[in-house]
């Protein structure tokens, strides 16, 4: 059995910045398989078959951002004690990936850990999230900036402005771009839920993990995301995004969803880890795009 199997959903994505990441997972002496999953409308990343550990599958059609993970996902082939569900507009250090491993081997209630996240600049990202309400989703989205101010209280308690992430915490809503997960509990949650296109599928099952497992913030990790924020610059993938609330909304409920209420009470509290293991000093690190920052990580 492989340590890990890592996807990888492709759309006309740069061929640059899939060799990047993969030469970061190739660094990790983990037994891997990496799927490349590409839902282009030609082939032309194949030329990255060749590529170490690299399995690469042409869809021949865009399956969508879940449907495309959930192929790698029930790959009978290729049975590994863990999942990494990850972007390919990443950086990080590659002994990240043996961290995880170390971490979740020896905490078997987590279902699943998420690092803490910078952007391009080296600024934290605030991507713990309570389960969200129609409105939490709509108006980040839709609701003008200058309006925004007016609403403060409610947006920074969706974003937990008000949690030390500096700590561990289990969080039912946790970002897409770096998932490690337990293979057995993710396989039997069903993985990815196909409804969904593009957008929100990460809180709806980071939300189906949440239920069965912890599922943790865990900053002794730390990734870089380049993050794009597509869906707010291009009306079809609004179009996207507005179909995915709606889905997960009757899927959850609108108004009436005691359960996001009673998880949302209780949402923030610090995971208790061992000494040994415990967040860090910041230390210097250089990222592989040669941009020196600072990173946190264990000690």
């Amino acid at each position: 059995m492989l340590d890990i199997k890592i996807s990888i959903v492709l759309f006309h994505t740069e061929e640059r910045e899939v060799r990047q990441v993969l030469r970061l997972i190739n660094k990790s002496t983990l037994r891997k398989r990496i799927f490349l999953i590409d839902n282009s409308a030609d082939d032309t990343l194949r030329v990255l078959s060749t590529i170490s550990n690299v399995t690469y599958i042409f869809n021949n059609a865009n399956l969508g951002y879940g449907r495309g993970h959930n192929v790698a996902i029930n790959n009978e082939d290729t049975p590994s004690r863990y999942h990494l569900v990850i972007n390919s507009d990443i950086d990080f250090d590659p002994v990240s990936l043996q961290q995880a491993f170390d971490f979740m081997e020896q905490h078997d209630d987590v279902g699943m850990i998420s690092p803490r996240i910078l952007d391009a600049e080296g600024d934290l990202q605030y991507f713990c999230r309570k389960l969200p309400t129609p409105f939490d989703l709509l108006a980040r989205r839709f609701i003008p900036g200058f309006f925004k101010p007016l609403f403060k209280h409610e947006l920074d308690s969706y974003l937990l402005l008000n949690k030390d992430y500096s700590k561990p915490m289990n969080i039912p809503n946790l970002p897409g771009c770096f998932m490690f997960m337990r293979s057995d509990v993710l396989k039997n949650i069903g993985g990815f839920d196909e409804n969904f296109f593009l957008y929100v599928e990460d809180i709806d099952l980071t939300r189906r993990l949440h239920e069965v497992s912890v599922t943790l913030y865990y900053p002794a990790i730390t990734i870089k995301h380049y993050l794009a924020q597509g869906s707010y610059k291009f009306s079809k993938l609004v179009l996207y995004h507005i179909k995915s609330a709606i889905h997960y909304f009757n899927k959850w409920g609108w108004f009436a969803d005691t359960s996001r209420d009673e998880i949302n009470k209780v949402i923030g509290l610090s995971y208790k880890i061992t000494k040994r293991e415990e967040v860090a000093k910041v230390k210097e690190l250089v990222f592989y795009d040669s941009v020196p920052r600072k990173l946190y990580s264990s000690r």
